[in-house]
């Protein structure tokens, strides 16, 4: 049994991935800024390499080497496997797509380092054959489900500290199927990737291999269906993978053969399987593959995460601009409604005639030439707040103010919808919410803040008057008449009327604010106009606040929060600055030697010999090489193989590009 080593401790640099792992969990990316498709798709691709690979392999770093075998429909995965090892573990078939639940073969002795969660925690674990029925999922992670699971089989044909993953097709028509995919090879410490001589060439495959190469993912390749003659496939996939920076990677060429009972025949597949089978037998190899695999995620993990830090700072930035809309127009709003009532424009049109009817009727001045027995009725009403019905004036006063109020509020609505709909940000959220009026109520809402207004000015006239002497005089001239007058000085100005007022309203505000200055005296007219006019704004504030919140409300649920950039970054630094810390002190690995012993080998290894010809006449499992060039291939300088001409007849045999041997 593989047991645990030395360095299966958490140490910082796992604590370091775990700061970003809860970071990167918390991150938001809700507006539809430009370039968030691919931000949400590096998010989610890098808590997969954390959960999947990263934290397990850093938590167990003894556990066995995980090989996932992938590639496209009809490749020939599931062959390949059941060959290598001698035995049906995976169920191919010509219906596609054929590979669904995945399968992991491991050693006997191995069972305990995949049963568990250690490994992809998001699937759920089922035992046995693969043509077996499915059980009940066991060791799963909480929320996994049997439609998510791995199919865990044991094999003795495979070397301990070595398992095998069947996977998914990366090209599958089920998107399940091609999320898993790349889920498992993500999770992979070396991606054994297979592809046909048809269809080597074909995109998706070389999308998922680019990516494998940009984060340094250790990659062999197996293409196989070759027919004889037919040298120069070989040569332009080794082109290819040239091109994409997959020029030292193995690979190996399998030639069309017939199955027998089911497998390819051991000639064919000798080379991988001897490939595999020195890897599997020598801990310092694996260790290499996994160290180099780990290092790459490491280096991709945080190049994601500063692109995700500028990409959560796009996302503040588009909610501030889109809040900032919000701000503009319904603070221009706010400002029209007060430059409409304080300018004298509302003593114009009904209210100003109504206020005219009002005084030249002598409505107004027969409160003054009450007597005293009438004064006293007066000041029992006026205590019982229970003052004469409100006179028209009032009445003219509440229209004008409520289409002053909507005006402004429809305005700032249009103006907002139409800043968000041009904002990407924006359009997004407007998607099926009627945002381009205002509400249904608010008519009712305005109607009901200008009732409570001119209630609050009632109010002030009554505590005004409650602290003068001479208040039967007060209540003399009423207190609705007292509290038109109040509103007539609120809409003429802020503290007093000018001569244009003066012209607006046709001189009558001078009657109102004589005659309140006669009651109250000159400074308590001033307070109670700058009382009453803030509680207008006031009330009007929370008309718009309201109407503005239809907009701001969207924001709310889904706000990033300011900083979240920033404090991703910290942690990208912090991950880079303690892995370069951790690789600086770590000890120097021996390099592969040739020869060794092994333990055990799989199906064909031992009859396979280095130079022997597995796909065609003439077509070699690497392209053939310039004799002038002597650069080091991506294996040799990994595990410190010797080239082939090099090296010795052992029975585990070579990589193609001088892998272990």
């Amino acid at each position: 049994m593989t047991e645990p080593g030395p360095d299966d401790v958490p140490g910082p640099l796992v604590d370091a991935l775990e700061t970003l792992r809860a970071r990167l969990g918390a991150l938001r990316l809700p507006l539809e800024v430009p370039g968030v498709g691919p931000a949400r798709h590096d998010q989610a691709h890098a808590t997969d390499q954390l959960d999947d690979y990263l934290l397990p392999r850093l938590r167990a770093r003894s556990a066995p080497l995980l090989v996932v075998v992938g590639g496209s429909t009809g490749a020939g995965k599931s062959t390949l496997v059941n060959s290598l090892l001698g035995e049906q573990v995976s169920a191919p078939g010509v219906l596609r797509p054929t590979t669904r639940a995945p399968v992991l073969v491991h050693h006997p002795l191995d069972a305990r380092w995949f049963s568990t969660d250690r490994v992809l925690p998001g699937l759920a674990r089922l035992s046995g054959d693969a043509g077996a029925p499915a059980g009940t999922p066991t060791g799963a992670h909480p929320g996994a489900s049997a439609s998510r699971a791995l199919r865990l089989v044991a094999s003795d044909a495979l070397p301990q500290g070595l398992a095998l993953v069947d996977a998914p097709d990366v090209d599958s028509v089920e998107s399940a199927n091609r999320e898993l995919a790349a889920q498992l090879l993500g999770a992979a410490d070396l991606w054994l990737f297979v592809t046909t001589a048809a269809r080597y060439a074909d995109a998706v495959p070389w999308e998922l291999l680019q990516r494998a190469a940009e984060r340094h993912a250790q990659v062999a390749l197996v293409i196989d269906r070759i027919d004889p003659g037919a040298d120069e496939v070989v040569g332009d996939l080794r082109r290819m993978m040239d091109e994409n920076a997959l020029h030292g990677a193995p690979l190996f060429a399998l030639a069309e053969s017939d199955l027998v009972d089911g497998l390819l025949p051991e000639s064919v597949v000798g080379e991988v399987s001897a490939w595999l089978s020195a890897l599997g037998s020598d801990a310092e190899a694996r260790s290499r593959v996994a160290l180099a695999t780990r290092d790459g995620v490491v280096d991709d993990l945080v190049r994601r995460t500063v692109a995700l830090a500028s990409a959560a700072d796009a996302q503040v930035q588009a909610e501030a601009r889109l809040r900032a809309a919000v701000l503009r127009a319904y603070g221009q709003a706010a400002q029209d409604v007060d430059e409409a009532t304080s300018d004298g424009a509302m003593l114009r049109g009904e209210v100003l005639a109504r206020w005219q009817d009002f005084v030249g009727t002598g409505e107004f001045f027969r409160a003054v030439e009450q007597r005293v027995g009438k004064v006293r009725d007066a000041v029992g009403a006026f205590f019982r707040g229970k003052p004469a019905q409100a006179p028209q004036v009032e009445r003219a006063i509440a229209h004008g103010l409520e289409a002053v109020v909507l005006d402004a509020a429809d305005t700032a609505a249009e103006e907002v919808f139409a800043a968000w709909r041009a904002d990407p940000a924006g359009a997004a959220l407007l998607d099926g919410l009627e945002l381009s009026r205002s509400s249904i109520t608010l008519r009712d809402d305005v109607a009901a803040q200008i009732r409570g207004w001119q209630s609050d000015v009632l109010e002030l006239v009554r505590e005004q008057g409650a602290g003068k002497r001479g208040l039967a005089r007060a209540l003399s001239f009423g207190l609705n008449g007292l509290g038109v007058s109040v509103m007539v000085l609120v809409f003429a100005s802020t503290g007093g009327i000018t001569g244009a007022e003066i012209g607006i309203a046709g001189g009558t505000a001078v009657l109102a604010q004589k005659l309140l200055e006669a009651v109250f005296g000159d400074d308590a007219v001033r307070s109670l106009t700058r009382t009453a006019r803030q509680q207008l704004a006031d009330r009007v504030a929370a008309v718009l606040d309201a109407e503005s919140a239809r907009f701001t409300a969207q924001l709310d649920a889904l706000a990033t929060p300011p900083g979240a950039g920033e404090s991703l970054a910290q942690a990208a630094r912090a991950v880079a600055d303690t892995a370069r810390t951790e690789r600086a002190g770590r000890p120097a690995v021996p390099g592969v030697r040739t020869g060794r012993h092994v333990a055990r080998s799989l199906r064909g290894a031992a009859q396979w010999r280095p130079g022997q010809d597995t796909a065609s006449e003439g077509a070699h499992a690497e392209a053939p090489r310039d004799p002038a060039d002597t650069r080091p291939g991506f294996w040799r300088r990994l595990l410190g193989g010797r080239r082939r001409d090099e090296s010795d007849a052992s029975p585990a045999g070579s990589g193609t590009d001088g892998g272990p041997a």
